[in-house]
């Protein structure tokens, strides 16, 4: 069990050597030191690398390294992404592809970095770049001549590099269009990806917290958003992305809770209803995210305490300012602060996985997506996953379907005091199966499950 930290390159890149292009950030020396010592607490490092594009910078970049737009590039309108204002790379080129691969190989050698999150692979991969296209998920759209036949093979080409120099090495595509074989192996004739990020689900979260009222949730939506995915191919589920969590929109407990962060918080004060919701369903979004939605977990710093506020880096559009440059990491520090229930929570959930390693698991079966009682159950790794989205009702004696008969137990409440909750649900409870078939599994138990609460319950001997 390991924790990942990213260390991002900021984007578009006017090189691909992060210590030279970014010494603002520090020494080639001081990256190395951040790598050995993370690596000295069990994390595994993976740098976000940025192939997909790079700057029109003529002094300090590629473009026009020799005098010409297409010693690197593409040439023409090919060669220009409208949305970015970047130059891209034309990969059917040796020296393009020479220079890609030995930077890949120089922070690898170098640094010691444990693997890659490539950015912008959609954009990579077709000739529309995603712009303005719509992905259902049918092979006609991802075996056509809009496909850039060159990008895939420099990323196969990558991932087989990668992998058979550095055993262990983790690989992940930023990847909206769902590309069949994107995680398959090269040897069968996949891309050779580890994970795709399952950039979908955070979309869709905001989505429902910025245009559907909490009774208009439908729980079907959810779950096939969260399910959504190629049998065989990993996917990183996170419920908050960088999207969010930079200017331009609001994290994820700012949508729920919005200016009462600033003056509601505090465990000394009224825990007033749009705190209470907001907490209550912070705490679900993640955890059916993480139980749900894929084979691996990403926190985006500070989501696994409900921070309350975007970054925003200098820039002229904000007079230069470094006010919201930030993490504010003394909130969880503040005993005094409900900061500190969501990120007992965030450990509960990762605890929770140490003991069962359900992430590693296989797709979990739903056996109930109830619309009207706004109840999702799903069992995963022999845990029996229940919420209950409902905004006012409570269930008591809810029938649950389960595959193994037995004892269960509770191994996680989002209600219990220690995070932040109402203590509705007795945590020393036994739950015994009857021989009562339910949902289309083979036994059934019964659950008192209360409003925005999510249970988990494992099998005991």
């Amino acid at each position: 069990w390991h924790l990942t930290l990213c260390v991002c390159v900021s984007t578009p890149v006017t090189c691909c050597r992060l210590p030279s292009a970014y010494s603002r950030f520090g020494t080639p020396a001081e990256l190395q030191r951040l790598v050995d010592v993370a690596h000295s607490h069990g994390l595994v490092v993976l740098l976000d690398v940025v192939h997909s594009h790079a700057s029109k910078n003529v002094l300090d970049g590629l473009n026009q390294f020799d005098g010409t737009s297409t010693c690197y590039f593409h040439g023409g309108g090919r060669g220009e992404h409208s949305l970015w204002d970047s130059r891209l790379f034309d990969y059917s080129k040796w020296e393009v592809l020479r220079f890609l691969l030995s930077n890949l190989r120089y922070y690898m050698e170098t640094f010691r970095f444990d693997g890659f999150r490539f950015d912008g692979v959609t954009s990579m991969m077709y000739h529309h770049h995603g712009i303005g296209t719509g992905f259902s998920g049918g092979y006609h759209e991802y075996f056509n001549m809009n496909v850039d036949v060159d990008a895939l093979a420099y990323l196969m080409l990558a991932n087989d590099m990668l992998h058979t120099v550095y055993p262990g090495v983790i690989t992940v595509a930023e990847d909206v269009s769902g590309m069949p074989g994107t995680c398959r192996p090269v040897a069968e004739a996949g891309l050779g990806f580890d994970y795709r990020l399952a950039m979908a689900i955070p979309d869709k979260w905001i989505k429902y917290l910025k245009e559907e009222r909490d009774d208009d949730w439908n729980m079907g939506n959810i779950v096939f958003t969260l399910i959504n995915r190629r049998y065989g191919e990993k996917v990183i589920a996170y419920a908050e992305s960088h999207d969010q969590a930079l200017v331009g929109d609001k994290t994820l407990a700012f949508w729920l809770m919005d200016a009462e962060m600033y003056s509601n918080m505090s465990v000394v004060s009224e825990l007033t209803p749009s705190v209470d919701r907001g907490m209550a369903l912070h705490k679900m979004i993640r955890l059916i995210t993480m139980g749900l939605g894929g084979e691996g977990y990403l926190t985006f710093i500070g989501n696994e305490f409900g921070h309350p506020e975007w970054l925003d880096f200098p820039r002229v559009g904000n007079n230069e300012s470094y006010h919201y440059a930030r993490r504010q990491w003394n909130l969880v520090d503040d005993s005094l602060l409900r900061y500190k229930f969501l990120n007992a929570f965030d450990r509960g959930m990762q605890l929770l996985d140490k003991q069962h390693d359900f992430l590693s698991a296989p797709q979990a079966y739903i056996s109930r997506k109830h619309e009207d009682d706004k109840v999702i159950v799903f069992e995963r790794q022999g845990l029996v996953f229940i919420f209950n989205f409902h905004p006012t009702k409570s269930f008591a004696d809810y029938t649950v379907g389960v595959h193994a008969g037995g004892k269960y137990m509770v191994a996680l409440c989002s209600d219990a005091g220690e995070f932040g909750g109402h203590k509705r649900v007795e945590l020393s409870t036994p739950f015994f199966t009857i021989q009562q078939p339910y949902d289309d599994r083979s036994c059934s138990l019964k659950v008192y499950i209360p409003s925005r609460v999510a249970l988990v319950l494992h099998k005991v001997a």
